[in-house]
């Protein structure tokens, strides 16, 4: 029993040993980590103020955002960063012009007049006091520097003009995008195919702003045995390329797009009727655009013609062939 007791004792020492050894430590690594922190210059210095769209977009867009907002967001910063470009500063002009006159202001002239003035200060220097002498002088210079209404001084800088140049641009930007707007409300007509081995053509009617998804879900409408599939199991393929759902029909329209067997930006089907074939120039042939099931295409994509579909990439050039 007298055994037990001392042995006890020297645990328990060792225990609070090793528990201060280990505070200790800690403690020594924190003062460490702050003398590095206050060491280390701080990284805000090194960075601009004013942030890219792209940065501005990465910040307000962090974690799972879905792609509504996405677009809405990038939407809304792109509008923002037109108004800015639009926009002249002003401030800054004037204080460039503040800084001008009080420069002006402070120099002297340090050359005599020309002989015209020196001629005239001659002739009153006998019957004026020296004061007069000082103002006429003054008016002279005055009428001297001033502008020549013959001159063409429209590349100098003028605050009402570049006021009226701001709103103009300001104008022609918003009638612009009013008009793009209005294209993106017409309707067209779609041709596409239901494609499951062999083609089932039909037709639907969308929007120019509508993206891939809503006109894939209009299509899923028109099929029975699609309507137990999700649009996000559907796929839409145009000129041999997988179109991204995101997209929208405006965005071929507008850019003129082409794909590896035809345009993009024509949604009906019709032939090339010229009676001349250039080899140079692409033919006047708008093919039906397939929709198939997703499942579909993995089981296929190794045989023709699935075995020649790839996705669109925009930055990349299907082509140089042109439509005459």
């Amino acid at each position: 029993m007298s055994n037990i007791i001392p042995e006890g004792r020297r645990e328990d020492a060792l225990v609070k040993q090793r528990n201060q050894a280990r505070e200790e430590y800690e403690r020594q690594k924190q003062q460490l980590i702050n003398e590095t922190e206050k060491a280390r210059p701080s990284a805000h210095r090194f960075v601009g103020q004013n942030d890219s769209m792209e940065d501005s977009l990465k910040n307000s867009t962090v974690g799972l955002v879905k792609l509504e907002d996405f677009q809405q967001k990038r939407k809304e910063l792109e509008e923002a960063k037109a108004r800015e470009a639009a926009r002249t500063d002003v401030l800054k002009e004037d204080q460039k012009k503040v800084k001008k006159r009080k420069k002006s202001g402070k120099a002297t002239l340090s050359f005599a007049l020309d002989d015209e003035g020196e001629g005239g200060a001659d002739s009153t220097s006998g019957s004026a006091t020296p004061s007069a002498r000082v103002d006429a002088e003054n008016e002279l210079q005055r009428k001297k520097f001033r502008k020549n209404p013959a001159v063409d001084t429209s590349f100098l800088p003028d605050r009402e003009r570049e006021e009226t140049e701001r709103r103009e641009r300001e104008q022609l930007r918003q009638q612009w995008l009013k008009r793009q707007e209005e294209m993106k409300q017409e309707e067209i007509e779609i041709t596409y195919s239901y494609w499951d081995g062999s083609g089932h053509r039909k037709s639907v009617v969308c929007r120019k702003g509508d993206d891939i998804a809503t006109f894939l879900e209009k299509c899923r409408q028109q099929f029975p045995e699609l309507r137990a599939v999700s649009v996000d199991n559907l796929m839409y393929i145009k000129e041999d390329l997988i179109i991204p759902q995101h997209h929208t029909f405006y965005d071929f329209i507008i850019n003129k797009a082409r794909g590896k067997s035809g345009p993009l930006f024509n949604f009906d089907v019709h032939d090339d009727v010229r009676l001349l074939a250039d080899a140079t120039k692409e033919k006047d042939e708008s093919h039906a655009g397939k929709v198939v099931e997703r499942s579909w295409y993995q089981r296929n994509k190794h045989i023709f013609p699935a075995s020649r579909w790839e996705v669109f990439d925009p930055e990349k050039n299907y082509g140089k062939y042109t439509i005459a």
